[in-house]
């Protein structure tokens, strides 16, 4: 059972995965808000310019049909035709633009700006017969086909209703004039349109909120999936241990190469050793430069008599020293004296004066580990 749970599609779509869709071209769409905004746009380029394109129309109607007799030569009524088609052309622009316009706008306000060439690459599956069978009969095109028809029987309805109020007003076109026919005709035309779109908002206002739903619906994860992603964004937790061990071992390899360059080794003989170098031209204070316990302070120990490091047992100040200070850290002041000691013994060792270590260590009971509190 918990592996059918793992392979359902029951967690919401990360970030990352959103991106990814967004990155395909894989954004929400509404067709219906497109058709909704390029119809109304439409409805008030002709709204607004209506007249306007309507009396330049006729001119160019007017001029087209009208016989000139200086056009007679071939190239001058192509001319004459190129010209009137320009007219036409320029007339339509606003319209064009405004569709235009129109059609953009309603995907930017789903889905925002997206730019990407993976759609222009060819894909030869989408060629595939069977498959677009598939689609022809499958649950998508039936729910599609049942929108469709939805969609037309209520606009239908809607335009049927407009068109049967105004019925006393159509069949009065015929006794009007046809300037004032042309103008109460755009007008029964003008408010069945915006009835249309009326009708046709409803639909949007349900489109819009499924299409968002469905998109994020589609891009839903299982499980395994969302641990997946978790391994790949934040890495495997077992690349991530080995990386950690590399990177002790790297560091350990360095601290194990400043030994035989160390001044003195402190110990405790069965648990610690702490190597510390001091130059006086060049540092404030003695500086731990490697330390260790166990298995790691016998190698630090083994290291400094095959160089002739001095080693010092001096248990209270290893132990303080290995709890207290870092590798490459200073010692702090409270250590100095301790620390001054073990110098001194040193530097009497180098002299070949067979000195006897110091019995009592400077050591602050606080930094000492190992005295009960």
């Amino acid at each position: 059972m918990a592996e059918d749970s793992d392979l359902e599609r029951t967690e919401p779509a990360s970030a990352r995965k959103l991106q990814q869709a967004r990155e395909r071209g894989q954004v929400p769409r509404s067709r219906e808000l497109a058709t909704l905004s390029v119809l109304m746009a439409a409805i008030a380029v002709v709204a607004v310019l209506g007249m306007f394109m309507l009396d330049r129309l006729t001119n160019v109607m007017r001029q087209g049909l009208s016989f000139d007799h200086r056009i007679t030569a071939p190239e001058m009524m192509g001319r004459s035709l190129s010209l009137a088609g320009m007219d036409a052309l320029l007339v339509f622009l606003p319209l064009a633009l405004a569709v235009v316009v129109a059609a953009v706008g309603a995907n930017l306000l789903v889905s925002g700006w997206v730019f990407t060439s993976e759609s222009l690459e060819a894909d030869l599956s989408k060629l595939d017969p069977l498959k677009g069978i598939k689609r022809m009969f499958s649950v998508q095109s039936l729910a599609e086909l049942v929108k469709a028809l939805l969609k037309g029987g209520l606009i239908a309805g809607v335009a049927g209703w407009m068109i049967w109020r105004h019925r006393d007003g159509i069949l009065a076109l015929a006794t009007e004039p046809i300037q004032a026919a042309f103008v109460h005709f755009g007008q029964i035309t003008l408010s069945t349109f915006v009835a249309a779109a009326a009708a046709y908002a409803l639909i949007v206002l349900i489109d819009v909120p499924f299409q968002i739903w469905q998109y994020h619906h589609n891009l839903r994860m299982t499980k395994e999936e969302v641990r997946q992603e978790g391994k790949e964004m934040e890495g495997d937790p077992q690349i991530k241990a080995r990386i950690r061990s590399l990177q002790r071992e790297a560091a350990r390899r360095r601290m194990m190469q400043a030994v035989p360059k160390a001044d003195v080794v402190v110990t405790n003989p069965l648990h610690y050793s702490v190597a510390l170098k001091y130059d006086e031209a060049g540092m404030a204070a003695p500086q731990v430069v490697a330390k260790g316990t166990q298995l790691v302070a016998d190698r630090i120990r083994e290291l400094a008599r095959e160089n002739r490091v001095p080693v010092v047992e001096a248990p209270p100040l290893a132990r303080a020293l290995f709890r207290h200070v870092e590798v490459g850290a200073v010692i702090p002041g409270t250590l100095f004296t301790a620390v001054a000691q073990v110098l001194a013994y040193v530097y009497q060792l180098n002299q070949s004066m067979n000195p006897s270590p110091p019995g009592d260590w400077q050591v602050p009971a606080e930094l000492d580990p190992g005295v009960p509190a």
